[in-house]
């Protein structure tokens, strides 16, 4: 998969995709002594996510397999480029009426975005503007937890327990806030943060969202969760009502 491979997707975006996509010139390589005075937690999850000499790889390509709930759950494929703070563009395919559904979320250049269109033909969704570029940019914090190589770029204080941290990321002028649980043998079991957004038609605001990781995948010295659920309202009696999103990363490839 090259640089030059754009999703057909995500056409209208190839720039972006390029641009986040681009290798990393020469990245140091990890050693255990660079994550020493973080929490424990993250000092518990980076190591068990990055094979020590590893290349601190700045982006990664993904993809993946699953369902999303656009009324009732209909299967997706998808690839993504995600280059924490930098960016991230998801292209998508799905079906709806029979007729496939394709577009992209994005989080680029300062600004968020999202068109998708029924047939290739129809407009189906076309957002942009400040609570897009808000959600998009929570949605960046958040999913950095799929690089985990990019671990430098984050800030790193105590969560609320012993087994959670918390990753603040600088994300167009706002900072996101996400707490991760890692179990005791390193494993990433789940994020949750307040991210900007209307779920359900509710007002723009913070509301709760969370992923939780059920299994994980290793390559290129690098490990992050490979099945994960995902969606709104978080560990509240709404949860199940909020999620929308599962899915399985099928390929990695970090530049």
């Amino acid at each position: 998969m090259t640089a030059d491979h754009v999703p057909r997707a995500a056409r209208r975006v190839a720039g972006d995709w390029r641009v986040l996509s681009s290798r990393t010139e020469r990245p140091a390589a990890f050693d255990p002594s660079m994550v020493a005075d973080l929490p424990a937690a993250a000092r518990r999850w980076l190591t068990h996510a990055v094979a020590p000499g590893t290349p601190l790889w700045r982006t990664v390509e993904l993809s993946m397999r699953g369902e999303i709930r656009i009324g009732t759950w209909r299967p997706f494929t998808a690839r993504q480029v995600l280059a924490p703070p930098r960016g991230l563009v998801w292209a998508a395919t799905a079906r709806l009426y029979g007729l496939p559904v394709t577009g992209f979320d994005r989080f680029s250049s300062g600004s968020g975005e999202m068109r998708w269109r029924l047939g290739g033909l129809v407009p189906l969704l076309s957002a942009s503007g400040p609570d897009v570029t808000r959600s998009a940019a929570g949605r960046l914090a958040g999913e950095a937890t799929l690089l985990p190589t990019a671990f430098r770029s984050a800030t790193w204080t105590p969560g609320s327990a012993e087994d959670r941290v918390v990753a603040t990321w600088h994300v167009s002028g706002q900072d996101e806030r996400v707490e991760l649980q890692v179990g005791p043998d390193g494993r990433l079991l789940g994020a949750e943060m307040d991210r900007w957004g209307n779920p359900g038609g509710a007002p723009f605001g913070r509301h709760r969202f969370g992923v939780a990781f059920e299994a994980e995948r290793t390559s290129a010295g690098v490990t992050i969760g490979s099945v994960l659920r995902a969606g709104w309202w978080w560990g509240t009696d709404r949860q199940a009502e909020g999620e929308f999103f599962r899915a399985r990363i099928t390929g990695a490839t970090f530049r």
